[in-house]
């Protein structure tokens, strides 16, 4: 069995006359023996150089560059326990396409700011061909029904790529924004948004609810009558065999009661 003594420092030129000897010795070595496990070490280490080549074209994506480097190792790794040296076919003319399409994997599936189907994350890189494409052919940006023509599919399934993409990318709700002529203490969340009513209105149910709850039972039929079912007064009284000046005096009381009881917990 050939001898390496510092696999990672063999040049590239040398790693591939090498790895034709390292992968002979593969096939012929029981998986899961020490022999075998020394082998395919040996030729991981050998083409991490192929490696470090091929994340090279993935720099100035925003990712560290000794992450893509991790990323496409296991792509080499792959390569090297698929590889079949039968077919008389370079090592290296296999395995770069399994390191490229392990990064790119990467990049698909981690890189979103926001969680997005797959089936969208490769329609948007589809969409980004077909609008430069069609934006150099026609000197301006294609429209709708253009891009789906092109790509083969409908206009609503444009639309549904085209939102996906705003998932590429999210900026923080308290980065700055504006220019030097601006308030540079400005930030992005003050300009988006507007204060919600219903938030008012959920905090006073809230509130009314245990004061509600307070009441006796009369008085808590009074008011589902009046203001869940909407009934008027006079239809109120002739239900429970009142008059309708009696139910007023009753919903007033009952009201006042609840309104106090918001106030006092204002105050508090």
């Amino acid at each position: 069995m050939p001898v390496v003594e510092a696999p990672h420092e063999v040049a590239p030129r040398d790693a591939r006359e090498l790895s034709k000897v390292f992968f002979r010795e593969l096939a012929e070595r029981e998986e899961g023996t020490a022999e075998y496990q020394y082998v395919r070490n040996t030729l991981i280490e050998m083409n991490m150089s192929l490696v470090r080549y091929v994340a090279r074209r993935f720099r100035g994506r925003g990712d560290d560059m000794e992450d893509i480097v991790q990323v496409g190792l296991v792509g080499l790794i792959r390569a090297i326990d698929r590889f079949d040296i039968s077919r008389e076919v370079e090592f290296t003319t296999f395995a770069v396409p399994c390191i490229v399409g392990e990064i790119k994997r990467f990049f698909r599936d981690t890189t979103w700011a926001v969680h997005v189907p797959r089936r969208l994350q490769e329609a948007r890189v589809e969409l980004a061909r077909a609008t430069e494409a069609l934006g150099s052919r026609l000197g301006r940006s294609p429209r709708v029904a253009e891009l789906a023509e092109h790509m083969g599919i409908s206009e609503d399934e444009v639309v549904e790529a085209q939102i996906a993409s705003n998932g590429y990318h999210s900026t923080s709700l308290d980065a700055a924004v504006g220019n030097d002529s601006e308030d540079v203490d400005a930030a992005l969340a003050d300009f988006i948004g507007e204060e919600d009513p219903a938030l008012g209105l959920f905090e006073d149910f809230h509130t009314l609810a245990p004061l509600v709850e307070r009441l006796g039972e009369r008085d808590r039929r009074l008011l589902h009558l009046r203001f869940v079912e909407e009934l008027t007064q006079a239809e109120i009284g002739k239900r429970l065999g009142i008059s309708q000046m009696h139910v007023s005096r009753l919903l007033s009381r009952s009201l006042t009661r609840l309104r106090e009881g918001m106030l006092a917990g204002d105050d508090a």
